[in-house]
């Protein structure tokens, strides 16, 4: 009987992973090995590729990485004023990660990545020379470099409500956002409306394809198609829920409800109500996503999907903790349920 000896690259080799022994597997030399570790340029991409696969793989960290320097840092993709409007679901998201890294001794801090959907080039590099404990990215991604980096010089990274799908080599938390669809939708049904509208984010965001999913499913299980024309998108910000809540109610049968991917749309269709003279929710039912803390106080108060922002915040602090001690997450992904809050924003349809 004849035996075929493994390549190079199907050999499991025994021992602590080194430089060497990737260079081996990979066919090259270890010093391309080590460029690509550290970020530097000069390796040709099918290489690079090869040997960052290889990396992720065998997990290889490098064995003289320093001490972490006793902080999270949270990656945000876009901050533009962390007290504005705008941010205040951030700010959940920060004191529940705050409350976790108290717990521990460890300090918090805040990246924004300006709205790029990655962070730049030279941030993983940046990220290696400052060692945190790990890294929580909120909204974005990172790339396969920016991981494979990050993993050589043993930073952990979890993904909060990660834009894309989720990649299972970086574990992530996320919250049930079809439930609350399907909850917010099926709360307008159950007050007797048929005209319900959704005004929903850009369809690049996991969250907000699911949000609208489970809209879709409250519909169909109505017996009701999801009318195109009650289906608007827009950027997650007053100004979006504004501009279009004023084209659907500008429509000849306009819709008796809407359904917001997010509480600050939601404020935009209020904005959009009071200039066209209609009264919430005698006229105008309405129903937002997140529960940020001003919506109680809005005119009138505000029924919405609760996202337990600070919950999620917390998981991720603590999953990442686990992972830099060298403990698995028992998940890769973690969902926390979601709640519909009914306030004053919904009631039946007024008779025509």
């Amino acid at each position: 009987m004849t035996t075929t000896s493994p390549s190079a690259r199907q050999r499991r080799p025994r021992g602590p992973m080194t430089v060497a022994r990737i260079a081996d597997l990979a066919g090259v030399s270890a010093p391309t090995v080590s460029k690509v570790i550290n970020g530097h340029a000069g390796v040709a991409p099918d290489t690079r590729r090869r040997i960052e696969e290889l990396i992720r793989e065998h997990q290889y960290q490098r064995a003289e990485h320093k001490p972490a320097a006793g902080n999270i840092e949270i990656v945000f993709q876009a901050l533009d004023d962390l007290w504005a409007l705008d941010s205040l679901w951030a700010l959940e998201i920060v004191r529940g990660v705050q409350k976790v890294a108290r717990e521990h001794e460890l300090a918090v801090a805040i990246t924004d990545m300006q709205r790029s959907p990655t962070p730049g080039r030279g941030w993983s590099e940046q990220v290696a020379s400052r060692h945190p404990t790990g890294v929580i990215t909120v909204s974005g991604q990172l790339t396969r470099r920016q991981q494979t980096r990050l993993t050589a010089a043993a930073i952990p990274v979890v993904a909060l409500d990660p834009s894309g799908e989720p990649d299972h080599a970086v574990p992530s938390v996320g919250a049930t956002n079809w439930n609350g669809g399907l909850a917010a939708t099926r709360h307008l049904l159950g007050l007797g409306h048929r005209r319900i509208a959704m005004i929903n984010g850009p369809a690049e965001y996991l969250c907000c394809r699911a949000r609208l999913d489970g809209y879709r499913a409250a519909m169909d299980a109505a017996g009701l198609a999801a009318d195109a024309d009650l289906l608007r998108m827009g950027p997650l910000k007053v100004e979006g829920g504004r501009d279009a809540a004023m084209e659907l109610l500008s429509l000849t049968d306009p819709p008796t409800a809407v359904f917001t991917a997010n509480d600050l749309q939601a404020v935009g269709v209020y904005e959009a109500a009071r200039h066209r003279g209609l009264h919430i929710p005698r006229d105008l039912s309405v129903v937002g996503f997140d529960d940020l803390a001003f919506v109680q106080w809005s005119a009138p108060p505000m029924t919405t999907v609760r996202q337990p922002l600070a919950e999620m915040g917390a998981a991720a602090a603590t999953m990442l903790l686990d992972l830099a001690a060298g403990r698995q997450p028992a998940y890769d992904r973690l969902e926390l349920p979601t709640t519909l809050v009914v306030r004053e924003s919904t009631a039946p349809p007024r008779k025509r």
